[in-house]
């Protein structure tokens, strides 16, 4: 399955502990990252990651367009609702789309660690009928 990681600033270290965490999980799949996340993950977590720009770079675009496109099954989002962002419509339109095309969306660590065991679960097959 494609899965989307995705952190803010002030989330990065976490987005680095929830991949070190779930590694086992996350090395079954195919991961896509907006630029920096993507890199300090692969740096602690040794995952092969496929990075686009950097978010505020047009990294949030990339990834929404593969969700356009039907191309992502899940999407890990660790945003700060409390930092506003100069990019702030890109990030309301990666969730908006995840809402738009049925792309299950965390957007914070309780949610994802559900969404993750989920995935390792099986629970979201039915993304890949839905392709």
């Amino acid at each position: 399955m494609n899965v989307g990681l995705i952190a803010h600033d002030s989330k990065k270290k976490l987005m680095q502990n929830f991949c070190i965490a779930y590694r086992g999980i996350l090395s079954k799949h195919s991961l896509y990252a907006t630029g920096t996340t993507g890199r300090l993950i692969e740096e602690v977590a040794n995952l092969s990651i496929h990075k686009y720009l950097a978010g505020h770079l047009g990294g949030a675009q990339q990834l929404g367009a593969q969700i356009e496109h039907n191309q992502m099954d899940m999407v890990i989002f660790l945003r700060d609702p409390l930092t506003p962002k100069s990019h702030e419509p890109d990030v309301n339109r990666v969730v908006r789309l995840c809402d738009t095309y049925n792309i299950p969306l965390a957007t914070n660590l309780a949610t994802a660690e559900l969404l993750i065991r989920a995935l390792d679960r099986g629970d979201l097959e039915w993304r890949e009928m839905y392709r």
